[in-house]
């Protein structure tokens, strides 16, 4: 996946993620820890299957929808969009003192 987005190998592939990848992740995850509590899941086997099945599930549910997680572009490199925020906020700051 990171050399599908082309995320270097240093940085996480989270930071490059489209938002709705990382919220399907998320919600797989939380109904995996659920169904854990809910049906008394142990060992790591069971809960790994759990995991799979949640993840298979959440995956068909977007491709119903007509999403391909592997086929979205990959979104604006974190780093970068916080640097550039840092650098508007702070150009705004410096605009709005001058103008007093």
């Amino acid at each position: 996946m990171k050399k599908k987005l082309a995320v270097p190998e240093s940085r996480p592939l989270a930071d490059f993620l489209p938002t709705i990848t990382i919220k399907a992740k998320d919600l797989a995850a939380e109904i995996t820890s659920f169904n854990t509590k809910k049906n008394d899941l142990r060992g790591e086997p069971a809960i790994t299957n759990e995991h799979v099945k949640n993840n298979k599930d959440v995956r068909d549910l977007l491709g119903k929808s007509g999403i391909k997680p592997e086929a979205l572009p990959p979104e604006e490199d974190i780093k970068k969009l916080q640097r550039r925020i840092n650098s508007e906020g702070k150009k705004i700051a410096k605009d709005t003192k001058n103008k007093s």
